[in-house]
C-alpha cells in the first residue's frame, strides 16, 4: 500500500487559529458555499449547558458541505470542535488547514487502528467536543438518514470504561443533530437549467414543461444506459425501477468483489463493503493482481454505487420540493458528467435541529451488564431521533 493511503492526519488543533477561522466563518461560508446557518435559540441554549461535559455530535450527513455546516455550529455555540473526517480529504493545504482547526482522518473500509486510539484519547479528555458522521458516508439526500455504524457509541462507551477505572462515572453526551438544507429562494429556473443541460447532453429532446416528467426521462434514460453497460443479453422489462435499481447495485459491487477476489459480504451494507474495496484499490497493482485500466474501472463503479446508494423511485413524487429535486439532480450530474461536486445551485440555509442529548452515564451500568444490546438499542435511538427531527422539519 502507498505512504500516503495508509497514512494517519492527526488533530494539530491551533486555538488561537480556530477561533480566526471562527469569527469569518459566517460571511465566508456565504460567499465560498452560498451557505447560512438556522438553529432555534433554544437549541443553543440546550448544548451550552452540557457545554462543559464530553460530548459526541452525531449529525446525519446529505451533502460534502456537512463539515462546514458543522464548523459553523462551533462557531455559533463558541466551542472548538474535533471532526473525524475520511482520509481522502487530507490533500494539500486543505489538509493542513483541516488538521489545524481540529480534524483528524479515518481510512473507511479497514480497521483504521491510528484513529480509533485517536479517538479514544480525545474522549477521555475533559470537554472533548467530537464530530462524528454516523452514517459513514454521504447520502446526498436532504430528508434521509442511513443506517448508522455502531462505531461512536461504542468508542464512546469504552472511554467512559476508561475514565471510570481513576474517577466515578462522569456525564459524556451523546448529541443527535438533523441537518438540513432549505433554499431560500424560488428554484424554478435552475431545475429547469439543470434539467436542460442533462437533456443536451444525453442528446434528449424534452416532450413537456413538467419538471417531474422531465425528470424520470433523464433518470431512465441513465438507468437504461447503465443496465446495458453492465449488463449482458435481454434485459427484463417487468421490474419496477426500485428492484431495477437494486438489482444493477447488487451487480455492481458483486463485480468489484469477484474482481479482486474477495468472498461477498452480504451481511454488511452495501457502503462497507464499497469502502473495503476502496481501501484494497489504493493497494500497489502487483499486489492486486489487475491492471492499472480495471482499477480504474473498479473504483469509478464504487463511485457510482456510493452516489446510488440511497436512491429509491419516488423520493421526489412522495415530496416534490424543490431540495428533493436539485438532490437528485445533483445526482444525475455526478453520474453524467463524473464529477464529485456539481456547482451550488442557489444560497441555502442549512438548519440545524438539536435533539435531546443522550448521557451515557445513565446506562453505564446497563453497557456493564450487557454491551451490545445496550449499544445497539442506542444507536438505534439516536439514528430513529435524526429521522424524526428531519421528518418534521421537512413539513415546517
Amino acid at each position: 500500500m502507498s505512504d500516503r493511503s495508509s497514512q494517519f492526519f492527526p488533530p494539530q488543533l491551533n486555538p488561537l487559529f480556530t477561533r480566526l477561522c471562527q469569527s469569518i466563518s459566517y460571511p465566508a461560508a456565504c460567499l465560498a458555499y452560498q451557505l447560512e446557518l438556522a438553529i432555534a435559540p433554544e437549541d443553543v441554549a440546550k448544548l451550552k449547558e452540557i457545554e462543559s461535559e464530553r460530548i459526541v455530535y452525531l449529525p446525519n450527513h446529505p451533502t460534502l458541505d456537512d463539515g462546514v455546516v458543522m464548523f459553523l455550529l462551533s462557531a455559533r455555540i463558541g466551542q472548538l470542535f474535533n471532526y473525524i473526517i475520511a482520509q481522502e480529504a487530507f490533500q494539500g493545504w486543505i489538509g493542513k488547514f483541516l488538521q489545524t482547526i481540529g480534524a483528524y482522518s479515518i481510512r473507511r473500509g479497514v480497521g483504521d487502528r491510528s484513529s480509533i486510539v485517536q479517538t479514544l484519547k480525545l474522549l477521555q479528555q475533559p470537554a472533548t467536543h467530537l464530530v462524528i458522521f454516523p452514517e459513514g458516508g454521504c447520502s446526498y439526500q436532504n430528508d434521509t438518514v442511513m443506517p448508522f455504524r455502531a462505531g461512536a457509541i461504542e468508542l464512546s462507551f469504552k472511554a467512559l470504561a476508561q475514565i471510570a477505572k481513576q474517577e466515578t462515572v462522569p456525564d459524556f453526551y451523546l448529541v443527535p443533530v438533523s441537518l438540513k438544507y432549505r433554499y431560500t429562494s424560488p428554484m424554478d429556473s435552475a431545475i429547469a437549467k439543470t434539467l436542460s443541460h442533462l437533456e443536451a447532453t444525453l442528446k434528449i429532446t424534452p416532450l413537456t414543461n413538467d419538471f417531474y416528467q422531465r425528470l424520470r426521462i433523464v433518470a431512465e434514460r441513465i438507468l437504461i444506459d447503465l443496465e446495458h453497460h453492465y449488463f449482458s443479453g435481454k434485459l427484463d422489462t417487468t421490474l419496477n425501477w426500485n428492484q431495477r435499481i437494486e438489482r444493477l447495485k447488487e451487480l455492481l459491487i458483486d463485480r468489484c468483489e469477484t474482481k479482486l477476489g474477495l468472498t461477498p459480504a452480504d451481511r454488511l451494507p452495501l457502503r462497507e463493503r464499497v469502502y473495503k474495496i476502496q481501501s484494497l484499490l489504493d493497494s500497489p497493482l502487483q499486489a492486486l493482481d489487475i491492471t492499472k485500466a480495471t482499477r480504474e474501472d473498479l473504483y469509478q463503479t464504487t463511485v457510482r454505487l456510493l452516489n446510488f446508494d440511497a436512491i429509491y423511485d419516488g423520493y421526489v413524487a412522495e415530496y416534490p420540493t424543490a431540495e428533493r429535486f436539485l438532490d437528485t439532480l445533483a445526482r444525475l450530474e455526478r453520474e453524467v458528467y463524473q464529477i464529485n461536486y456539481p456547482p451550488v445551485k442557489g444560497h441555502r440555509k442549512a438548519c440545524i435541529n438539536i435533539g435531546s442529548p443522550v448521557n451515557l452515564k445513565d446506562y453505564f451500568t446497563q453497557y456493564r451488564e450487557n454491551r451490545e444490546a445496550v449499544v445497539q438499542k442506542l444507536n438505534q435511538q439516536l439514528q430513529e431521533t435524526v429521522q424524526k427531527n428531519l421528518t418534521q422539519s421537512a413539513f415546517d
